[in-house]
Protein backbone atom coordinates (compact mmCIF):
# COMPACT_ATOMS: atom_id res chain seq x y z
CA UNK A 1 0.00 0.00 0.00
CA UNK A 2 1.46 3.38 -1.03
CA UNK A 3 -0.12 6.80 -1.34
CA UNK A 4 0.85 10.43 -1.81
CA UNK A 5 0.31 13.50 0.39
CA UNK A 6 1.91 16.92 0.76
CA UNK A 7 2.99 16.51 4.39
CA UNK A 8 3.51 13.56 6.73
CA UNK A 9 3.59 14.33 10.46
CA UNK A 10 5.08 11.69 12.74
CA UNK A 11 3.62 11.73 16.25
CA UNK A 12 0.40 13.32 17.46
CA UNK A 13 1.49 14.89 20.74
CA UNK A 14 1.19 18.62 21.38
CA UNK A 15 3.73 19.45 18.66
CA UNK A 16 2.46 16.91 16.12
CA UNK A 17 -1.16 17.93 16.59
CA UNK A 18 -0.25 21.58 16.05
CA UNK A 19 1.91 20.77 13.02
CA UNK A 20 -0.75 18.66 11.31
CA UNK A 21 -3.61 21.10 11.90
CA UNK A 22 -1.50 24.09 10.82
CA UNK A 23 -0.34 22.39 7.61
CA UNK A 24 -3.91 21.37 6.78
CA UNK A 25 -5.15 24.91 7.36
CA UNK A 26 -2.58 26.04 4.80
CA UNK A 27 -4.30 23.82 2.24
CA UNK A 28 -1.84 20.91 2.36
CA UNK A 29 -2.95 17.30 2.29
CA UNK A 30 -1.63 15.84 5.54
CA UNK A 31 -1.14 12.34 6.92
CA UNK A 32 -0.65 12.20 10.71
CA UNK A 33 0.80 8.93 12.03
CA UNK A 34 0.14 8.24 15.73
CA UNK A 35 0.94 5.08 17.71
CA UNK A 36 -1.92 5.46 20.21
CA UNK A 37 -5.68 5.63 19.64
CA UNK A 38 -5.88 9.32 20.55
CA UNK A 39 -3.80 12.47 20.18
CA UNK A 40 -2.18 14.64 22.83
CA UNK A 41 1.01 12.77 23.75
CA UNK A 42 2.22 13.61 27.24
CA UNK A 43 -1.01 15.49 27.91
CA UNK A 44 -3.19 12.44 27.31
CA UNK A 45 -1.18 9.22 27.10
CA UNK A 46 0.99 10.24 30.07
CA UNK A 47 -1.75 12.19 31.94
CA UNK A 48 0.35 15.36 32.37
CA UNK A 49 -2.42 17.69 33.49
CA UNK A 50 -1.03 21.20 33.05
CA UNK A 51 0.00 23.15 29.97
CA UNK A 52 3.31 24.84 30.78
CA UNK A 53 5.09 27.38 28.58
CA UNK A 54 1.97 29.12 27.26
CA UNK A 55 2.52 32.37 29.14
CA UNK A 56 5.23 34.99 29.46
CA UNK A 57 7.12 35.20 32.72
CA UNK A 58 5.81 38.38 34.26
CA UNK A 59 5.40 40.92 36.98
CA UNK A 60 2.05 42.07 35.55
CA UNK A 61 -1.19 41.14 37.37
CA UNK A 62 -2.58 39.05 34.49
CA UNK A 63 -1.13 36.12 32.55
CA UNK A 64 -0.12 36.97 28.97
CA UNK A 65 -0.09 34.37 26.17
CA UNK A 66 3.32 34.28 24.53
CA UNK A 67 2.63 32.69 21.14
CA UNK A 68 -0.42 33.59 19.05
CA UNK A 69 -2.26 31.29 16.67
CA UNK A 70 -2.87 27.64 17.52
CA UNK A 71 -1.22 27.72 21.00
CA UNK A 72 -3.63 30.47 22.04
CA UNK A 73 -6.58 28.73 20.36
CA UNK A 74 -5.94 25.47 22.22
CA UNK A 75 -5.58 27.36 25.50
CA UNK A 76 -8.95 29.03 24.88
CA UNK A 77 -10.63 25.74 24.07
CA UNK A 78 -9.25 24.15 27.25
CA UNK A 79 -10.40 27.05 29.43
CA UNK A 80 -13.88 26.74 27.94
CA UNK A 81 -13.86 22.97 28.58
CA UNK A 82 -12.68 22.99 32.20
CA UNK A 83 -13.79 26.41 33.40
CA UNK A 84 -10.29 26.93 34.81
CA UNK A 85 -8.00 29.74 33.73
CA UNK A 86 -4.26 30.09 34.24
CA UNK A 87 -2.97 29.43 37.76
CA UNK A 88 0.00 31.18 39.32
CA UNK A 89 2.53 28.71 40.79
CA UNK A 90 5.43 30.57 42.30
CA UNK A 91 6.91 32.63 39.46
CA UNK A 92 5.19 30.83 36.59
CA UNK A 93 1.68 30.60 35.16
CA UNK A 94 0.29 27.20 34.13
CA UNK A 95 -3.02 26.24 32.59
CA UNK A 96 -4.75 23.24 34.22
CA UNK A 97 -5.92 20.78 31.61
CA UNK A 98 -7.83 17.52 31.77
CA UNK A 99 -6.58 14.67 29.54
CA UNK A 100 -10.15 13.61 28.67
CA UNK A 101 -10.95 17.12 27.45
CA UNK A 102 -7.66 17.32 25.56
CA UNK A 103 -8.55 14.17 23.61
CA UNK A 104 -11.92 15.68 22.69
CA UNK A 105 -10.38 19.02 21.68
CA UNK A 106 -7.80 17.25 19.52
CA UNK A 107 -10.54 15.20 17.84
CA UNK A 108 -12.48 18.39 17.09
CA UNK A 109 -9.44 20.13 15.65
CA UNK A 110 -8.70 17.18 13.38
CA UNK A 111 -12.32 16.76 12.32
CA UNK A 112 -12.40 20.39 11.25
CA UNK A 113 -9.72 19.84 8.59
CA UNK A 114 -10.94 17.70 5.64
CA UNK A 115 -7.44 17.49 4.14
CA UNK A 116 -6.02 15.97 7.35
CA UNK A 117 -6.03 12.17 7.63
CA UNK A 118 -5.06 10.61 10.97
CA UNK A 119 -3.84 7.02 11.12
CA UNK A 120 -3.98 5.86 14.73
CA UNK A 121 -2.27 2.69 16.06
CA UNK A 122 0.43 3.25 13.45
CA UNK A 123 4.20 3.08 13.97
CA UNK A 124 6.81 4.39 11.55
CA UNK A 125 9.15 1.58 10.51
CA UNK A 126 11.44 3.34 8.05
CA UNK A 127 12.13 6.37 5.90
CA UNK A 128 14.04 7.12 2.73
CA UNK A 129 14.49 10.00 0.33
CA UNK A 130 12.24 9.80 -2.72
CA UNK A 131 13.29 12.33 -5.32
CA UNK A 132 12.61 15.77 -3.86
CA UNK A 133 10.44 14.29 -1.14
CA UNK A 134 10.24 11.40 1.30
CA UNK A 135 8.88 7.89 1.52
CA UNK A 136 7.72 6.92 5.01
CA UNK A 137 7.15 3.24 5.81
CA UNK A 138 4.65 2.37 8.53
CA UNK A 139 2.92 -0.60 10.09
CA UNK A 140 -0.42 -1.13 11.82
CA UNK A 141 -1.18 -4.51 13.40
CA UNK A 142 0.83 -6.39 10.81
CA UNK A 143 -0.39 -4.33 7.86
CA UNK A 144 2.51 -2.50 6.22
CA UNK A 145 2.31 0.49 3.95
CA UNK A 146 4.26 3.44 2.56
CA UNK A 147 3.30 7.07 2.18
CA UNK A 148 5.15 9.48 -0.07
CA UNK A 149 5.24 13.10 1.01
CA UNK A 150 6.75 16.29 -0.32
CA UNK A 151 7.71 17.25 3.26
CA UNK A 152 7.90 15.57 6.66
CA UNK A 153 7.62 16.79 10.25
CA UNK A 154 9.19 14.59 12.94
CA UNK A 155 7.23 15.35 16.12
CA UNK A 156 7.87 11.91 17.63
CA UNK A 157 9.69 13.26 20.69
CA UNK A 158 12.52 10.78 20.06
CA UNK A 159 13.86 11.89 16.65
CA UNK A 160 12.80 8.51 15.27
CA UNK A 161 13.78 9.30 11.67
CA UNK A 162 17.39 10.13 12.54
CA UNK A 163 18.63 6.54 12.52
CA UNK A 164 16.55 5.58 9.49
CA UNK A 165 18.16 8.23 7.28
CA UNK A 166 21.57 8.38 8.94
CA UNK A 167 21.16 11.99 10.07
CA UNK A 168 23.09 13.52 12.98
CA UNK A 169 21.39 13.34 16.37
CA UNK A 170 22.45 13.39 20.01
CA UNK A 171 21.32 12.22 23.42
CA UNK A 172 22.56 13.36 26.81
CA UNK A 173 24.49 10.77 28.79
CA UNK A 174 22.32 8.62 31.03
CA UNK A 175 23.23 10.06 34.47
CA UNK A 176 22.13 13.58 33.41
CA UNK A 177 18.98 12.71 31.46
CA UNK A 178 15.82 14.29 32.84
CA UNK A 179 14.10 11.67 34.98
CA UNK A 180 10.80 10.29 33.64
CA UNK A 181 7.46 11.19 35.23
CA UNK A 182 4.75 8.71 36.16
CA UNK A 183 1.24 10.18 36.48
CA UNK A 184 -1.86 8.20 37.44
CA UNK A 185 -5.49 8.93 38.27
CA UNK A 186 -7.05 8.55 41.72
CA UNK A 187 -10.74 8.70 42.59
CA UNK A 188 -12.71 8.43 45.80
CA UNK A 189 -10.77 11.06 47.75
CA UNK A 190 -13.51 12.58 49.91
CA UNK A 191 -11.65 15.53 51.39
CA UNK A 192 -8.58 17.45 50.42
CA UNK A 193 -5.39 17.12 52.44
CA UNK A 194 -2.65 19.66 52.89
CA UNK A 195 0.25 18.59 50.62
CA UNK A 196 2.63 18.74 53.57
CA UNK A 197 0.39 16.40 55.55
CA UNK A 198 0.36 13.85 52.72
CA UNK A 199 4.11 14.22 52.30
CA UNK A 200 4.52 13.54 56.02
CA UNK A 201 2.54 10.33 55.74
CA UNK A 202 4.68 9.20 52.79
CA UNK A 203 7.91 9.96 54.66
CA UNK A 204 6.63 7.95 57.61
CA UNK A 205 5.77 5.04 55.30
CA UNK A 206 9.23 5.02 53.74
CA UNK A 207 10.97 5.21 57.13
CA UNK A 208 8.87 2.32 58.42
CA UNK A 209 9.69 0.22 55.38
CA UNK A 210 6.06 0.14 54.24
CA UNK A 211 6.75 2.14 51.07
CA UNK A 212 9.61 2.16 48.55
CA UNK A 213 11.86 5.23 48.65
CA UNK A 214 10.54 6.36 45.25
CA UNK A 215 7.29 7.34 46.98
CA UNK A 216 9.04 10.28 48.69
CA UNK A 217 8.61 12.52 45.66
CA UNK A 218 4.95 11.65 45.08
CA UNK A 219 2.52 14.58 44.96
CA UNK A 220 -1.23 14.76 44.42
CA UNK A 221 -3.26 17.49 42.74
CA UNK A 222 -7.01 17.77 42.28
CA UNK A 223 -8.18 17.43 38.68
CA UNK A 224 -10.98 19.92 39.23
CA UNK A 225 -13.55 17.12 39.12
CA UNK A 226 -15.27 15.85 42.28
CA UNK A 227 -13.24 13.21 44.10
CA UNK A 228 -10.60 12.95 41.36
CA UNK A 229 -6.89 13.66 41.71
CA UNK A 230 -3.72 13.01 39.76
CA UNK A 231 -0.68 11.52 41.45
CA UNK A 232 2.73 12.40 40.03
CA UNK A 233 6.11 10.93 40.85
CA UNK A 234 9.53 11.09 39.26
CA UNK A 235 11.19 7.73 38.73
CA UNK A 236 14.88 7.63 39.54
CA UNK A 237 16.10 5.40 36.73
CA UNK A 238 18.22 3.67 39.39
CA UNK A 239 16.13 0.54 39.02
CA UNK A 240 17.49 0.11 35.49
CA UNK A 241 20.11 -2.62 35.24
CA UNK A 242 22.25 -0.89 32.62
CA UNK A 243 21.41 2.76 33.28
CA UNK A 244 18.40 4.76 32.21
CA UNK A 245 17.87 4.60 28.44
CA UNK A 246 14.55 6.05 27.18
CA UNK A 247 15.03 4.38 23.78
CA UNK A 248 15.50 0.86 25.15
CA UNK A 249 12.35 -1.31 25.27
CA UNK A 250 13.51 -3.29 28.31
CA UNK A 251 14.18 -0.08 30.21
CA UNK A 252 10.81 1.41 29.25
CA UNK A 253 9.08 -1.80 30.31
CA UNK A 254 10.68 -1.71 33.73
CA UNK A 255 9.67 1.94 34.15
CA UNK A 256 6.00 1.07 33.61
CA UNK A 257 6.11 -1.74 36.17
CA UNK A 258 7.95 0.41 38.72
CA UNK A 259 5.49 3.28 38.30
CA UNK A 260 2.46 1.08 38.89
CA UNK A 261 4.15 -0.63 41.84
CA UNK A 262 4.98 2.62 43.65
CA UNK A 263 1.60 4.22 42.88
CA UNK A 264 -0.39 1.21 44.11
CA UNK A 265 1.62 0.95 47.30
CA UNK A 266 1.25 4.66 48.06
CA UNK A 267 -2.51 4.77 47.52
CA UNK A 268 -3.04 1.64 49.62
CA UNK A 269 -0.90 3.14 52.38
CA UNK A 270 -2.78 6.47 52.37
CA UNK A 271 -6.14 4.73 52.26
CA UNK A 272 -5.34 3.11 55.60
CA UNK A 273 -4.07 6.29 57.29
CA UNK A 274 -4.93 9.64 55.66
CA UNK A 275 -8.17 11.46 56.42
CA UNK A 276 -10.62 11.31 53.50
CA UNK A 277 -8.70 8.55 51.66
CA UNK A 278 -10.60 5.57 53.07
CA UNK A 279 -12.41 5.02 49.75
CA UNK A 280 -9.62 6.16 47.43
CA UNK A 281 -8.46 3.93 44.59
CA UNK A 282 -6.28 4.12 41.48
CA UNK A 283 -8.80 4.80 38.72
CA UNK A 284 -6.60 4.86 35.63
CA UNK A 285 -3.04 4.23 34.54
CA UNK A 286 -1.22 6.23 31.87
CA UNK A 287 -0.79 4.61 28.49
CA UNK A 288 2.93 5.20 28.99
CA UNK A 289 5.35 6.75 31.45
CA UNK A 290 6.23 10.35 30.72
CA UNK A 291 9.67 10.48 29.10
CA UNK A 292 10.98 14.03 29.41
CA UNK A 293 14.17 13.75 27.39
CA UNK A 294 15.67 11.39 24.83
CA UNK A 295 17.28 11.79 21.39
CA UNK A 296 17.38 15.20 19.67
CA UNK A 297 18.06 16.24 16.10
CA UNK A 298 21.14 18.24 15.14
CA UNK A 299 19.73 21.12 13.14
CA UNK A 300 20.97 24.16 11.28
CA UNK A 301 20.92 26.01 14.62
CA UNK A 302 21.40 24.56 18.10
CA UNK A 303 19.59 26.39 20.91
CA UNK A 304 21.67 26.47 24.10
CA UNK A 305 20.93 26.85 27.79
CA UNK A 306 22.70 30.25 27.94
CA UNK A 307 20.44 31.43 25.09
CA UNK A 308 17.39 30.71 27.26
CA UNK A 309 18.89 32.26 30.38
CA UNK A 310 19.95 35.46 28.60
CA UNK A 311 16.70 35.85 26.65
CA UNK A 312 18.61 35.74 23.36
CA UNK A 313 16.71 36.74 20.23
CA UNK A 314 17.30 35.54 16.67
CA UNK A 315 16.64 36.96 13.23
CA UNK A 316 14.80 33.82 12.11
CA UNK A 317 12.83 33.16 15.30
CA UNK A 318 9.36 31.66 14.91
CA UNK A 319 8.27 31.27 18.54
CA UNK A 320 9.17 32.26 22.07
CA UNK A 321 10.49 30.01 24.83
CA UNK A 322 9.05 31.30 28.10
CA UNK A 323 9.48 28.40 30.54
CA UNK A 324 12.49 28.39 32.88
CA UNK A 325 15.06 25.63 32.74
CA UNK A 326 13.21 22.88 34.61
CA UNK A 327 15.99 20.48 35.49
CA UNK A 328 14.89 17.08 36.78
CA UNK A 329 18.14 15.17 36.63
CA UNK A 330 17.23 13.37 39.87
CA UNK A 331 13.93 12.27 41.39
CA UNK A 332 14.20 14.87 44.16
CA UNK A 333 12.07 17.50 42.41
CA UNK A 334 12.65 20.26 39.91
CA UNK A 335 15.48 22.77 40.00
CA UNK A 336 14.31 25.91 38.21
CA UNK A 337 16.68 28.40 36.61
CA UNK A 338 15.01 31.59 35.41
CA UNK A 339 16.18 33.86 32.58
CA UNK A 340 17.60 37.29 33.29
CA UNK A 341 14.78 39.76 33.84
CA UNK A 342 12.27 37.01 33.00
CA UNK A 343 12.94 37.73 29.32
CA UNK A 344 11.63 35.25 26.73
CA UNK A 345 14.12 33.67 24.35
CA UNK A 346 13.53 33.29 20.65
CA UNK A 347 13.39 29.85 19.03
CA UNK A 348 14.98 30.10 15.59
CA UNK A 349 13.58 28.27 12.59
CA UNK A 350 17.05 26.74 12.19
CA UNK A 351 16.34 24.56 15.25
CA UNK A 352 13.44 23.01 13.34
CA UNK A 353 15.43 22.34 10.15
CA UNK A 354 17.66 19.30 9.83
CA UNK A 355 21.13 19.92 8.46
CA UNK A 356 21.30 19.19 4.75
CA UNK A 357 17.60 18.31 4.45
CA UNK A 358 15.43 20.86 2.65
CA UNK A 359 12.04 19.21 3.30
CA UNK A 360 12.46 17.67 6.74
CA UNK A 361 11.36 19.60 9.83
CA UNK A 362 11.19 18.77 13.52
CA UNK A 363 8.99 19.97 16.39
CA UNK A 364 8.53 19.43 20.10
CA UNK A 365 11.12 18.18 22.54
CA UNK A 366 13.42 16.71 19.86
CA UNK A 367 14.26 20.01 18.12
CA UNK A 368 17.93 20.94 17.84
CA UNK A 369 19.08 22.13 21.29
CA UNK A 370 21.33 21.14 24.14
CA UNK A 371 20.36 19.40 27.38
CA UNK A 372 19.76 22.62 29.32
CA UNK A 373 17.70 24.37 26.64
CA UNK A 374 15.63 21.22 26.22
CA UNK A 375 14.64 21.53 29.88
CA UNK A 376 12.77 24.68 28.85
CA UNK A 377 11.41 23.98 25.36
CA UNK A 378 10.11 20.44 26.06
CA UNK A 379 6.87 21.61 27.73
CA UNK A 380 3.54 21.36 25.90
CA UNK A 381 2.85 25.06 25.50
CA UNK A 382 6.14 25.48 23.65
CA UNK A 383 5.41 22.24 21.77
CA UNK A 384 2.24 23.81 20.34
CA UNK A 385 4.34 26.75 19.13
CA UNK A 386 7.16 24.77 17.50
CA UNK A 387 4.60 22.40 16.01
CA UNK A 388 2.71 25.29 14.47
CA UNK A 389 5.95 26.59 12.97
CA UNK A 390 7.03 23.20 11.63
CA UNK A 391 3.60 22.59 10.10
CA UNK A 392 3.63 25.96 8.36
CA UNK A 393 7.19 25.42 7.14
CA UNK A 394 6.42 21.93 5.80
CA UNK A 395 3.29 23.10 3.99
CA UNK A 396 5.19 26.04 2.55
CA UNK A 397 8.04 23.91 1.21
CA UNK A 398 5.65 21.29 -0.14
CA UNK A 399 4.07 24.09 -2.18
CA UNK A 400 7.46 25.40 -3.33
CA UNK A 401 7.47 28.43 -1.02
CA UNK A 402 10.37 30.02 0.81
CA UNK A 403 11.19 30.04 4.52
CA UNK A 404 11.35 33.82 4.60
CA UNK A 405 7.56 33.87 4.41
CA UNK A 406 7.31 31.50 7.39
CA UNK A 407 9.58 33.72 9.48
CA UNK A 408 7.64 36.82 8.48
CA UNK A 409 4.30 35.29 9.45
CA UNK A 410 5.42 33.84 12.79
CA UNK A 411 7.82 36.52 14.04
CA UNK A 412 6.98 37.01 17.76
CA UNK A 413 5.26 40.24 18.78
CA UNK A 414 6.93 40.55 22.22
Amino acid sequence: MKDLVDVVVIGGGSAGLAAAVTAAREGATVRLLERHGFLGGMGTASLVHTFCGLYLLRQEPEAVLANPGLPSEIAGRMIAATGQGPVRMGRVDVLPQHPVEFVRIADELVAGEPSLDVRWHTEVTGASRDGDGWEIAWSCRGQAGKTRAAAVVDASGDAVLADWIGAPAEMTESPKLQRPAYVFGVQGVESSNDPLTLAGWLVEGVRAGDLPSAALGLTFRSSGRPGESFGTLDLTGAEQQDGYDPLDPACLSRLEVEGRKVASAAVNFLRARANGWQRAFVSHWPARAGVRESRRWMGETRLLGPDILSGRRFGDEIALATWPLELRETAKGAKLRFPEGDRPAGIPLGCLRVKGEDRLFVAGRCISCDHDAQASIRVMGTGFATGQAAGLAAATRADGGEMTEVIKRLRPVF
